[in-house]
C-alpha cells in the first residue's frame, strides 16, 4: 500500500470525506465525528506512512486550546524531534521571546506544524507530503478554531494559501482561504530571522498586527 493510499485512509477515519486525491492535490470537507484535539492526536499517532517511520516522536501541537490566534509552521526539527513538542530548539527560543515582546506566551496561543514528523535530514516536506496533509492541518484548526492563523515561514504560507507567491511578496499582508473562518497573516520563520537578524522588526510587527487584530 503506498503512502497516498494510507494517508487517504487515516483521513476517512479521521472523519474527512469527500477526498480526491491526484499527484497534485488532496481535497476535504470535514465531518463531525472528530470533536476534539485529544481524538484528532490519537488517531494521527495511528497513521502508517514512512515519514512517521523515520522519526522519533510525533510532534502534534502546544499551547492553549481555545487560542486566539494560532501559529503554523513548517516541520518539527531535530529538538523537537526529541521531545515532542513544536518549537523548542533555537527558533523555538527566538519565537518565545518574539511572543513575550507583544504579550504573549505558549499559554496564551497555540502552536504547530505542517508535518507532524520530522523530514528526514531536517529537508523541506515535499509537495506530495504537504498536498496529503493540508487536510489534517485544515481539521486541526477547526478544532482550536482560532481568530487569526499565523504562517511561519514560506514553506507553511505555500502549504496553507496554495500559492507559489514567495513570502517576502506575502509577508504581513492579510489573507483567507475557503473553509476557514481565521484570517491568515504570513510571516518570517524563526530559523530564517536568526540568519537575518535585520528582518526581525517586520516580523514583531506582524505579531504585534495580529494580535492587536484579535482583540
Amino acid at each position: 500500500m503506498d503512502d497516498l493510499q494510507r494517508v487517504l485512509e487515516w483521513f476517512s477515519d479521521a472523519g474527512v470525506s469527500d477526498v480526491t486525491a491526484d499527484e497534485s492535490r488532496v481535497r476535504r470537507e470535514t465531518k463531525k465525528e472528530v470533536s476534539s484535539l485529544a481524538e484528532l492526536r490519537e488517531i494521527v499517532s495511528k497513521v502508517d506512512i514512512p515519514l512517521k517511520n523515520c522519526a522519533l516522536n510525533m510532534v502534534f501541537g502546544v499551547g492553549n486550546e481555545n487560542a486566539d490566534i494560532l501559529f503554523l509552521g513548517e516541520a518539527p526539527g531535530a529538538e523537537e524531534d526529541k521531545q515532542g513538542i513544536p518549537f523548542v530548539g533555537q527558533s523555538g527560543r527566538l519565537l518565545d521571546k518574539m511572543l513575550a515582546a507583544v504579550g504573549l506566551d505558549r499559554t496564551k496561543v497555540y502552536i504547530t506544524n505542517i508535518l507532524p514528523w520530522r523530514p528526514p535530514g531536517n529537508r523541506t516536506p515535499t509537495n506530495q507530503e504537504i498536498e496529503l496533509f493540508r487536510p489534517y492541518v485544515l481539521k486541526h484548526i477547526a478544532l482550536v478554531d482560532p481568530k487569526a492563523i499565523i504562517c511561519l515561514g514560506g514553506t507553511a504560507t505555500k502549504a496553507l494559501l496554495q500559492t507559489s507567491e514567495g513570502i517576502m511578496r506575502l509577508r504581513g499582508k492579510w489573507a483567507r482561504i475557503d473553509g476557514v473562518s481565521a484570517r491568515i497573516l504570513p510571516t518570517f520563520h524563526p530559523a530564517y530571522l536568526l540568519r537575518s537578524p535585520s528582518q526581525k522588526r517586520e516580523a514583531w510587527l506582524d505579531f504585534l498586527t495580529a494580535t492587536e487584530g484579535t482583540r
